[in-house]
């Protein structure tokens, strides 16, 4: 199985296809298995990287380095040690900030981003309530249990919350310090700078308000939200075929290096 050693630590990574890059990066505590809808819709036209970062899936759980500043410059690091010229990331919630983190800091590594239900502010909008955090430490099943379901919507089959969940629990604790930095995060000043083009997808019935995308994307230069009727946060999985299509059409813009 493919691993690649950065910054210390081993990640399992999947690298199929050739031509423009994608690099996907997944969710809090889940692994690039969440993109299995993705691959055979951009495997044959691009060459795709899904990643599982540190603390996640099959990767190393090391206690150092579980915050956003550490999955970033892992992420750059994996850019240069797989060779992948200029890719568009693609980020799904905590895994869209790492993906904005690298376009608004490396630009010179990335064609574009694309955030997909990313948290942004939110977090300190609507600060995630202390018995969440002390739930994961005390009764970290129980809590996953009873949090994960709210992630996807009515319509969505109940295996994806039941598979969503194993994935996180079969992650490492130490991923919990992601929250530290996210409670405190917020590009919506540094947007304007932004050097390459990024845009972004939400969940119609996310728990992380569209409200919160759209803000954003108006203060990214030429920025479009496209929204996913009835899906919630993890609208790649819920509905894959009208997913793709939207990513799709802002590659396409990104390419081209238009507003889409």
């Amino acid at each position: 199985m493919p691993y690649a050693n950065v910054n210390g630590t081993t990640l399992y990574y999947e690298d199929e296809g050739t031509g423009p890059a994608l690099l996907f990066l997944h969710g809090w505590g889940t692994s690039g298995r969440v993109w299995g809808a993705q691959l055979p819709a951009f495997v044959p036209d691009h060459r795709v990287v899904t990643v599982d970062w540190r603390g996640c899936g099959r990767s190393d759980r090391p206690a150092a380095g579980n915050d956003i500043d550490g999955v970033v410059r892992d992420t750059a690091e994996l850019i240069g040690a797989l060779g992948l010229d200029r890719p568009v990331v693609v980020g799904s919630s905590i895994g869209a900030v790492f993906a904005l983190e690298l376009a608004l800091h490396h630009p010179e590594l990335v064609a574009g981003a694309v955030s997909v239900d990313g948290s942004a502010h939110w977090p300190t909008l609507e600060p995630l309530p202390t018995d969440l955090l002390d739930g994961l430490r005390e009764d970290r099943a129980g809590t996953v249990a009873g949090w994960v379901p709210g992630w996807f919507g009515p319509d969505a089959s109940p295996a994806l919350a039941d598979w969503t969940i194993r994935q996180i629990l079969d992650s490492g604790v130490f991923i919990d310090r992601q929250f530290d930095r996210a409670l405190a995060y917020d590009p919506r000043p540094a947007l304007p700078e932004l050097r390459v083009p990024v845009h972004y997808i939400h969940g119609e019935l996310s728990h992380i308000p569209v409200a919160i995308s759209r803000e954003c994307a108006g203060l990214t230069p030429g920025a479009e939200v496209r929204v996913i009727a009835g899906a919630a946060h993890m609208a790649h999985q819920e509905r894959p075929a009208a997913f793709n299509e939207a990513l799709r059409g802002l590659l396409t813009a990104i390419r081209a290096g238009v507003p889409a």
